[in-house]
């Protein structure tokens, strides 16, 4: 009896991880997988896990193997590389969408990024990071849905809420809608981090995180707790908007934080009515979105038209990138398109990020 690699590895993919929930093969635990005949060998990262813990995954891993190689003869070694094991292993790029200021979009641009992000066939994740104002169930249509909580080693886990065929979630999912949300930094950052490690998130080619505006205890407590492939600075053209969005675009680049800012988008550039497709309406001014992307050494993804039915889409749960008709909907897929470029070159040129490991002081 020789045992089959890759059906070895299918084999572990039923495997969870105790940690997070996600199979042992996506999460990236096993290595030095050798197989001779009957026999099986591999190593098992175990770092942070409790003995019981340990012991029902080794336990687990053997089932799952003999129930399918009766005669096998396999060999677990568990071992503890806290270096090698890092949050949302399981996610290839994490995208942080930021603004200096609210009123600017960012939610809209978040919304329409991921969906198409999966329009162009990846799989993708959105987090609602916005804890005071949490506007994707609405954008979504899914206020009334709440996220299941699945029991898994002895914890609790959330399942996220998939709309659209992306996998979401939001505070705004879990309290009241009527509720005030009031929370102080330390609770703030308690439930960013509850979002990245409790929640069952598959494996995911980009993550995309909507960020409150500002530069605050939730931002802080992301790039402290996960390492942010990139950041996108969402603005309008006016230079209110801009002046603020550079100091979004500065925390990212501070020297302890070193966030790479993969383009800009610049939002409500000009106003198009309706019944009259050709006028174009520079209400807001122009240039902000090319100054924006010239001050952060980043390309200019999109610049997105100003049409009332955008919002009428949002607040219909019904964004404009389902939409095969709507006359928005190419600019949000050629700015999909292009944040998918630019974070491919950011991989190819630059090292990964790293999780930020010391206190950052505001000013």
């Amino acid at each position: 009896m020789a045992i089959d690699n890759n059906k070895l590895v299918q084999i572990l993919r039923k495997v969870a991880d105790p940690q997070s929930g996600n199979d042992i093969i996506s999460m990236r635990l096993v290595e030095d997988l050798k197989l001779e005949q009957d026999s099986v060998s591999f190593s098992v990262n175990t770092a942070g896990l409790k003995d019981t813990e340990k012991f029902q995954l080794h336990e687990n891993i053997q089932s799952a193997i003999l129930s399918e190689y009766p005669e096998a003869k396999v060999n677990i070694h568990f071992v503890n590389k806290n270096e090698t094991k890092r949050p949302l292993g399981q996610v290839k790029n994490i995208i942080a969408i930021a603004s200096g200021k609210g009123g600017v979009g960012k939610s809209t641009v978040s919304v329409n990024l991921a969906l198409g992000l999966k329009e162009l066939g990846a799989r993708v994740g959105l987090i609602d990071a916005d804890l005071y104002g949490p506007s994707l169930p609405t954008m979504l249509g899914i206020q009334d849905l709440k996220p299941k909580i699945r029991e898994m080693y002895g914890r609790h886990r959330i399942e996220p809420i998939e709309k659209y065929g992306i996998q979401t979630i939001s505070i705004g999912n879990i309290v009241e809608a009527d509720k005030a949300v009031v929370l102080r930094g330390p609770r703030l950052g308690g439930i960013i981090k509850q979002f990245i490690n409790e929640v069952l998130w598959p494996e995911l080619d980009y993550l995309v995180i909507d960020l409150p505006p500002g530069t605050g205890d939730i931002q802080l407590s992301l790039v402290q707790t996960v390492p942010v492939t990139a950041a996108v600075i969402v603005t309008t053209p006016q230079e209110v908007a801009v002046s603020d969005a550079i100091k979004a675009m500065n925390m990212f680049r501070l020297e302890n934080i070193n966030v790479p800012i993969v383009g800009v988008v610049e939002n409500m550039s000009w106003f198009i009515p309706e019944d009259m497709p050709d006028k174009k309406y520079k209400i807001f001014g122009e240039g902000g979105g090319k100054n924006l992307a010239k001050a952060s050494n980043s390309v200019l993804l999109a610049q997105l038209p100003l049409i009332a039915d955008v919002r009428v889409a949002s607040d219909n749960g019904e964004p404009v990138v389902i939409q095969e008709n709507h006359l928005a909907r190419e600019y949000y897929i050629e700015m999909a398109k292009k944040t998918m470029q630019q974070v491919a070159v950011r991989n190819e040129v630059l090292a990964p990020t790293q999780v930020v490991g010391v206190n950052i002081q505001q000013s």
